[in-house]
């Protein structure tokens, strides 16, 4: 039986977070890194898209989407209950943070990271504009170390690369920050050795400056 290969790019948060699900349930897959001033022609071939993540199941099925990737490795095998199952409420939470993040906190993250591309305004207009979820996420975490559950789920594992991608692009700035449960959550999320294991670094390809997927 072949093996399913997941096109990727290491610091896509999108691809990033299929990757931590791939891993997490034991899927056995090949990681092809994607240079996106190259992008492969199988790739293509397989979704017209022309993003990362791209997942070509052992069995044919082509899955296009970050979170269609983490739902489908989630049902192979969720052996700490990511999905928290038997909890509607949570379900439903998890679903609407994600789009949240997804929709509008993507759309003022792009603008914060690449300001230079929105020259409307500065650069700390659109980060003011991203601090509500920000703030969303904090009054989470006051009560526990995860955002729905006492331990990780699939909300913490799809929207913890976004605020990794948000955090870094001023460090300094977001150290400062009163969001003290959200820097204790993003460094939890940063030192486990889930994160650790699906961020080792792939043979060099050609960089992009943007490897938003979907």
């Amino acid at each position: 039986m072949r093996t399913a290969i997941l096109y990727s790019f290491r610091r896509c948060p999108y691809a990033m977070r299929a990757r931590l699900a791939l891993r997490y349930s034991g899927v056995t897959v090949h990681i092809e890194e994607v240079s996106l001033k190259a992008k492969p022609a199988a790739m293509l071939a397989l979704s017209s898209k022309g993003t990362v993540p791209v997942l070509a199941c052992d069995d044919g099925q082509v899955i296009e989407q970050s979170l269609e990737i983490m739902l489908w490795a989630l049902a192979q095998d969720d052996p700490e209950d990511w999905l928290l199952q038997g909890d509607p409420l949570a379900a439903q939470a998890t679903a609407a943070l994600i789009e949240e993040n997804d929709g509008d906190f993507k759309v003022r993250l792009d603008r914060y990271k690449y300001a230079v591309r929105y020259p409307e305004f500065p650069m700390e207009h659109y980060r003011a504009e991203a601090e509500p979820f920000l703030q969303k996420l904090e009054a989470l975490l006051q009560q526990r170390d995860w955002l729905l559950a006492d331990h990780r789920s699939l909300a913490d594992m799809a929207v913890a690369p976004f605020i990794r991608q948000f955090a870094h692009v001023d460090r300094e700035w977001f150290a400062q920050t009163p969001y003290r449960r959200l820097q204790d959550w993003l460094q939890r999320f940063l030192a486990s050795e889930l994160f650790g294991s699906v961020m080792a670094k792939p043979s060099a390809v050609a960089d992009g400056a943007d490897a938003s997927g979907g």
